[in-house]
């Protein structure tokens, strides 16, 4: 549970994580009065969210001190909207960062505090199952590491970080492996058709197919690599496909050679 400690909280940029991460606080026990949402055009969803609970939504950041300023722009926007806020910024204040790409370098020099911890989060966090890596700059102290890390828990699981520069690999394996998942989704329906399957039927099966396993996942305290061995028999059908996905030139190469070129895209545009 979040403690009274946490407000006043200001939330810059209500989209999608934004808002998702403002709910997981009030489902955690965060008094809604002390959050403040910030974002000139707000979804119809923000609107009714805002209304539900009654919660301040604003178009500008407003001219008072935040315990914490969680930033949740989107890169483009993030010179414009940093340079505005820094009016809820004081010496007491802690910098939380969602956005991707903005280096906790960026964020002290827009911020002009060294209070800052930058964390990358995925799209399951808008049901609570995320992924998120987190870590601190070197100005900042333990009661903002807590702070963070207790407003990110509500996303999923969280992982600390010893350097920065590990993100881009965050980035590249959690970040953006939700939709390496979808497109296993897509391929197995794909090659389910082929099988004579209809699409409709095919596509079921796999995607119930990817909630199983991940719920296996993360249920148990079993290795993936000896679930794996658990569903496959000797000479058996699992073992024929697991063979050709298994192979030399199969998914573990491929992976490979796909999160290296995430992550060196990620280094790439960042800020």
């Amino acid at each position: 549970m979040i403690g009274a400690q946490a407000g006043p909280l200001v939330l810059l940029g209500a989209g999608k994580m934004g808002t998702a991460l403002a709910r997981g606080w009030i489902k955690a026990g965060f008094a809604a009065e002390n959050l403040t949402l910030v974002d000139p055009q707000p979804a119809d969803a923000v609107l009714g969210f805002a209304r539900e609970f009654a919660i301040s939504l604003v178009e500008t950041v407003p001219d008072r001190p935040a315990r914490a300023l969680v930033v949740a722009v989107k890169p483009q926007q993030f010179p414009a909207a940093a340079a505005k806020a820094r009016r809820a910024v004081n010496g007491d204040t802690t910098i939380v960062s969602i956005a991707a790409g903005i280096s906790i370098s960026s964020l002290e020099a827009a911020f002009g505090t060294g209070r800052v911890v930058r964390t990358m989060p995925n799209t399951p966090a808008l049901v609570g199952k995320g992924a998120t890596g987190i870590v601190a700059g070197d100005r900042a102290g333990k009661e903002d590491r807590d702070l963070a890390g207790e407003l990110m828990a509500v996303t999923g699981k969280v992982v600390w970080l010893d350097h920065e520069s590990l993100l881009d690999a965050v980035t590249a394996l959690s970040g953006s492996g939700p939709a390496y998942f979808f497109l296993m989704v897509e391929a197995m329906a794909a090659a389910g058709v082929e099988l004579g399957l209809e699409p409709e039927t095919a596509m079921i099966l796999a995607r119930q197919t990817l909630v199983g396993a991940g719920a296996l996942v993360d249920a148990e305290d079993t290795p993936p690599d000896e679930l794996r061995r658990n569903v496959t028999s000797k000479d058996g059908v699992t073992a024929a496909a697991l063979e050709v996905l298994m192979g030399e030139d199969g998914v573990a190469l491929l992976m490979a050679r796909a999160l290296a070129a995430g992550a060196a895209r990620s280094r790439d545009l960042g800020l």
